[in-house]
């Protein structure tokens, strides 16, 4: 099990989207220039420029990750037989479900990045960013003062947001819609959808320009501080986020309501009693009109602590043990402070990625490498992140393999407390879990933030567990 909240606060949610990145800088001639070595400029034309930046950026993780989807794909198409662990518990032909699920997923994942790859290519090669940037004109007309960089920004960051919205809509719509609808995954209606991005835009609108205005006020004055001022930043809108969200951003996607009296009730409060666990509220949110996923999570601070249960975890489990074992797997985080790490981690990648960029953002060649022939603050920002693709491979690999041992640890905290069997018995109702049964290990190794259904049973059949 994840950590839903927390991870949509700190943006571990997960490793698939290359969010973090690092770059490498040295000092050359009095200045900083990219180790890279797509310049020297002045002997190259714009067009060049933007080549060697794209190769640069995107080559080698996509080459890489290609070359990892490659043998997760071959591994799908292997016959499969059932485990062991999983006989007398799933049918084969379920299990055949599940690989030709993953099968249609893979082939789709192969069509969606060939068609990103190109249009990131395109963007980059023709200038479409930078074209975007000069939009900037439009806001004359309006009568708004385009040198403002606060006001320029929102349009820039406007015009990528529609820009986006309409790239990634056909795959969102086939993924859901079609794929998942084929395998009874989905439950989503489109009336839902289109609610649910109306509402994404609107808090994109609300939320977007106080932050990003800030982020280019701090940038401005930060001076020879400025990575620990944007850490600060960032560290105290974490906080803010992690306290209004579940108040008022998750109730406009889901209805939460209290977990009715009865035995399941009594058993979790008393489970979270005798491990001290400050238990204030117990919910139960509504997945069931999105999706069959099935899980459970904590939030909260200090002693103001909440529990919420998917009412899909309640429906798939036969007995109240089985969802109690759901909730002392989440405890074990809790306890073994899990959560905890993964944001202290966080805020030093953070407070890292900043340092590198207070030291380039003054560096005309990185905005001259993708075409912008001004300096703006937000776009540097971007650009930086960009730059540092290359090295986003380990940050993945170190991120999900401290995933899988949280999860080994939580999982041995419930068996310590007596629930090896129901532990094991609900994860094998969760559908997520049986997708990985054919997981190729340098694959999974990479991708996956938790251990295989067949590890995670295995484990907990062991007489000392591996997590111990």
């Amino acid at each position: 099990m994840a950590f839903p909240y927390m991870e949509a606060v700190v943006g571990l949610r997960t490793a698939n989207e290359p969010n973090v990145r690092r770059a490498i800088r040295e000092p050359f001639g009095g200045k900083f220039i990219c180790v890279q070595k797509f310049f020297s400029y002045s002997k190259m034309n714009e067009h060049e420029q933007r080549s060697r930046s794209f190769v640069y950026v995107h080559e080698r993780p996509y080459i890489f990750e290609t070359y990892l989807d490659l043998r997760q794909h071959a591994a799908l198409k292997l016959p499969t037989s059932l485990p062991k662990t999983l006989e007398g518990v799933i049918s084969q032909t379920y299990l055949e479900k599940c690989r030709a699920y993953s099968i249609d997923k893979s082939n789709f994942h192969f069509v969606k990045q060939f068609v990103t790859i190109i249009m990131d290519s395109a963007t980059l090669l023709f200038g479409v960013l930078p074209w975007i940037w000069k939009v900037g004109v439009v806001l004359e007309s309006t009568g708004v003062d385009a040198e403002n960089e606060i006001y320029h920004t929102l349009t820039f960051l406007a015009g990528a947001m529609i820009w986006s919205q309409i790239t990634d809509l056909p795959f969102y719509l086939y993924s859901t819609f079609v794929i998942e609808e084929r395998y009874g995954i989905n439950k989503q209606t489109v009336w839902l959808f289109i609610k649910d991005m109306i509402k994404g835009m609107m808090l994109a609108i609300i939320i977007g320009p106080p932050v990003v205005a800030a982020i280019i006020l701090i940038v401005q004055k930060g001076g020879p501080y400025l990575a620990i001022y944007l850490w600060g930043f960032m560290f105290v809108l974490s906080l803010v986020t992690m306290t209004i969200y579940p108040v008022l951003i998750a109730p406009l996607y889901n209805k939460l309501t209290p977990l009715p009296e009865g035995e399941l009730r009594a058993r979790i409060e008393t489970l979270a009693s005798s491990l001290n666990f400050p238990l204030k509220k117990l919910f139960v949110v509504d997945e069931s009109t999105r999706s069959t996923c099935s899980n459970a999570y904590l939030y909260g601070f200090y002693k103001n602590k909440r529990i919420v249960l998917y009412d899909n975890l309640i429906q798939k489990c036969k007995n109240v043990e089985e969802v109690v074992a759901v909730v002392a797997h989440e405890l074990g985080h809790w306890k073994l402070n899990h959560t905890v790490y993964l944001f202290v981690a966080f805020q030093v990648l953070i407070i890292l990625l900043f340092g590198g960029y207070a030291l380039v953002k003054n560096s005309k060649d990185l905005f001259m490498s993708f075409g912008f022939d001004s300096q703006p603050t937000l776009i540097g920002l971007m650009l930086y992140m960009q730059t540092i693709i290359p090295v986003l491979p380990l940050i993945i690999f170190g991120h999900n393999f401290v995933r899988r041992a949280f999860e080994f640890q939580a999982d041995a905290f419930a068996k310590k407390l007596g629930y090896s069997k129901p532990l094991g018995d609900s994860l094998v109702k969760q559908e997520g879990n049986l997708s990985g049964l054919n997981a190729d290990p340098w694959y999974s190794a990479y991708h996956y933030s938790h251990p295989t259904l067949v590890e995670r049973l295995a484990a907990l059949d062991e007489p000392h567990n591996k997590a111990d």
